[in-house]
């Protein structure tokens, strides 16, 4: 090869090497172990993340009209002489967590205690408590624990705490439901059904039939 002929070839090799290393370049950007870890901090690409969930509703926990406390024996009114104990409810906790279908999980914290009345004495006393999700006044879910507190010789009173998981909530219902927390168990007392008022006596103003008289 001629002086000249050499000096031509190499000529063309740098001018081709700008080209070249672009391309190469750009193949690089695609993904190889030096883009990952400058990109991820690894050398392979992360799965990909699921989007942030919305945050989840999450009502204030309701304890209804005569829940939040349960007299031993029951029926007994707070003064009388015959109570041997009284459950009264205490501080309320709940979570919510919205999971990937839509649902929410609720949990539920309950701390309460229970009071030696005039006829009590020290031991182990037991009472029920229901914890319910309710949706448009229906029951979504119920759980009902019976909780039991142990007050001690000397002492006046003993303290509960439970804390009740893994209550969920349909997706459908999420927008719009309540937590409730009631002493008792089964289905809470129904309101005593209101009296009708007498039927109005006649007046001076009301028609009088009169007999009919023989002509």
């Amino acid at each position: 090869m001629s002086k000249l002929a050499g000096q031509v070839a190499l000529r063309l090799l740098i001018a081709s090497f700008p080209a070249a290393f672009a391309l190469s370049g750009a193949r690089a950007e695609e993904g190889n172990a030096f883009t990952n870890l400058f990109k991820y901090g690894g050398t392979t690409v992360p799965p990909s993340q699921a989007a942030p969930l919305e945050e989840a509703y999450c009502p204030t926990v309701e304890v209804p009209e005569g829940g939040a406390a349960l007299r031993n024996p029951p029926g007994a009114t707070a003064t009388a002489a015959g109570v041997r104990s009284q459950t009264t409810l205490g501080r309320l906790a709940r979570e919510c967590t919205r999971l990937q279908d839509g649902s929410i999980r609720v949990k539920v914290g309950v701390e309460g205690h229970v009071l030696l009345g005039p006829a009590g004495a020290p031991g182990r006393f037991e009472a029920p408590l229901t914890i319910s999700l309710k949706s448009s006044g229906k029951v979504v879910a119920s759980r009902v624990r019976r909780v039991a507190v142990t007050v001690s010789p000397g002492e006046a009173q003993g303290l509960f705490s439970i804390i009740e998981d893994d209550l969920m909530v349909p997706a459908a219902m999420t927008g719009d439901y309540d937590i409730e927390v009631r002493l008792g168990g089964g289905a809470p007392p129904r309101a005593p059904a209101k009296r009708k008022p007498p039927a109005p006596a006649a007046t001076s103003e009301a028609p009088v039939s009169v007999p009919a008289t023989a002509e």
